[in-house]
């Protein structure tokens, strides 16, 4: 197998929900909002677009021309704030194929993206952005084929519907599960089929139980899961690492090494998302975390 053919690595840029939320107390695990990439065969895989994929772009300008693969759960907007900052989408000679499912209301994804780069919430139209840009509607249980890449959606429990995405290659899995609300009485059929005996699970663990269910503040029906839910998933799919992700904007560095520290006496092979994290899918044995920043 050619070096690029064995190439399965899942980059973290924006790790956070809801809205960015940079400073003193967020350096270590990182404030811009959810967006990975996955570099798979040599193709580029990049998943959501909220403000961290302004970091992104700035790293692909010289890496121009280039074509990438963008698939986005839904367009609440800490998932497409960074798309109107992503600077190689005004470059001509790029091409960036756009994948999401139609919207509850009817509208596309490029409806959306466009509509949030009206005025007068945005200067510059979409329009103005010079690289060949290739919407694509996906239906809910659609597999998407890039080369030999699968890309498997299904269904996620959220407010104004999302999708979570399984990518699978050479043998390898890795599924993407943010946005999601647990079900009290049971575990979600849907996250358990995205997430079945996958080499990285990456899932949405907003809250802890005890915020989830907190007498006064209780986040039920707000969408999001906990790092508790995701361990029930985690062994119940036979998943071999757990990432915990979209962190609350008010969980601190400190507060995410607490998370952590349970996570993994709860689930061993488990990490926390930080930005720059970077994990190789094709190591021998176990997912390696190559770098942290």
């Amino acid at each position: 197998m050619a070096e690029e053919q064995k190439q399965f690595d899942v980059r973290f840029w924006g790790v956070r929900g809801s809205i960015a939320c940079p400073g003193s107390n967020t350096v270590r695990y990182g404030g811009n909002t959810s967006c990975v990439e996955m570099l798979v065969a040599g193709k580029r895989l990049i998943f959501d677009g909220g403000t961290g994929l302004r970091e992104l772009g700035l790293t692909l300008l010289s890496q121009m021309p280039l074509e990438a693969y963008m698939f986005f759960t839904h367009s609440h907007w800490d998932h497409i704030q960074g798309f109107p900052f992503f600077v190689p989408a005004f470059v001509p000679g790029n091409r960036f194929n756009i994948y999401g499912a139609i919207a509850p209301n009817g509208s596309t994804i490029e409806q959306r993206l466009n509509d949030q780069m009206l005025h007068p919430n945005f200067p510059v139209p979409l329009q103005v952005m010079g690289a060949d840009l290739k919407f694509c509607d996906i239906d809910v249980g659609e597999m998407v084929q890039i080369g030999g890449i699968k890309v498997e959606n299904a269904l996620l429990n959220h407010p104004g519907e999302a999708v979570g995405y399984r990518v699978s290659y050479g043998g390898r899995v890795a599924a993407y599960i943010t946005d999601t609300e647990h079900f009290p009485d049971r575990l979600d059929e849907n996250v358990l089929w995205l997430a079945r005996n996958a080499d990285l699970m990456i899932y949405d663990a907003t809250y802890t139980d005890e915020e989830y269910h907190h007498e006064k503040t209780s986040k039920v029906g707000w969408g999001h899961s906990t790092w508790q839910e995701a361990v029930k998933v985690a062994k119940a799919a036979k998943v071999k690492q757990l990432v915990i992700f979209h962190h609350d904007p008010i969980h601190n560095d400190e507060f995410m090494d607490q998370v952590a520290l349970n996570t993994k006496a709860a689930f061993p092979n488990s990490i926390i998302a930080k930005e720059a994290m970077t994990i190789d899918l094709m190591t021998a044995d176990e997912p390696a975390c190559l770098e942290t920043a």
